[in-house]
């Protein structure tokens, strides 16, 4: 078994809080890349590393082989990755993971446009890679309806459906590719149900025991709010499916 470190991005966040422990299960020693030190243990050393300017980023990737890329936010994403990719081709990773939203390529949002742009970048890098487009996790959508059912009224965007996942599921399928071959855009992973957002509401409710609102019908504007309208953040047929239903997570969160 190889002794060389898996550099995981985004390690201490919600994917990577799940995706390191199972990497350590493997076998595999994990370097995990962090904006503040921290002290590793276990088989886990933290380097400290900022993706935006490139500090510390050789540093992190020295005697790295396989790289798993979550790092991501709200914007930037198109930067991050070609400092990584650019360090990460000096370095000679052999492999390079990626963690992409399923709808990168149809929905036109700007965010959205720099997880597809960060798409191309590793595609276009020469390093072996894979990319897997995930559709919103049950986590991202608890937040979205917690803020949602404290408004005086339940907007309700018409056409708007989402199809969340568990992230931990989601881990799991990104650890599986990182120990295997590069497989290039594998197929995209998402929940097992879709659901619109009153769908969303009504079992949160249900389980805090608060009273129902009045529902305000909204229209999403544009050429994004008619990519949703049409399903483009969806993947009905081919996807990975996971098991973990939006029901069942809300039972242990809320």
């Amino acid at each position: 078994m190889t002794t060389t470190p898996i550099l995981v991005t985004g390690g201490t966040g919600t994917l990577g809080g799940h995706a390191v422990p199972l990497l350590r299960a493997a076998g595999r020693p994990v370097r995990v890349l962090t904006r503040r030190e921290r002290e590793g243990a276990d088989g886990i050393e933290y380097v400290t590393g900022d993706l935006m300017t490139g500090e510390g980023i050789d540093a992190a990737l020295a005697g790295v082989e396989t790289v798993l890329h979550l790092a991501g936010g709200p914007k930037g994403d198109d930067e991050a990755t070609r400092t990584l990719v650019r360090a990460a081709r000096a370095a000679g990773v052999r492999h390079l993971v990626y963690i992409s939203v399923i709808g990168a390529d149809r929905v036109p949002l700007a965010w959205l446009r720099t997880k597809l742009d960060a798409e191309r970048a590793i595609a276009d890098s020469g390093i072996p890679w894979t990319t897997l487009r995930a559709a919103q996790f049950h986590d991202l959508t608890l937040t979205m309806i917690e803020k949602m059912t404290k408004l005086p009224v339940l907007p309700v965007p018409g056409g708007l459906r989402l199809q969340p996942v568990d992230s931990a599921e989601v881990a799991a399928r990104l650890v599986e590719l990182t120990l295997g071959e590069p497989a290039g855009l594998v197929p995209d992973m998402a929940g097992p149900e879709v659901y619109d957002i009153a769908e969303l509401v009504r079992p949160y409710r249900e389980l805090r025991g608060g009273r129902g609102r009045l529902r305000l019908p909204v229209r999403i504007p544009g050429k994004a709010g008619k990519a949703y309208r049409a399903g483009a953040n969806l993947t009905l047929e081919g996807a990975e499916k996971g098991k973990r239903t939006w029901e069942e997570f809300l039972a242990e969160r809320v």
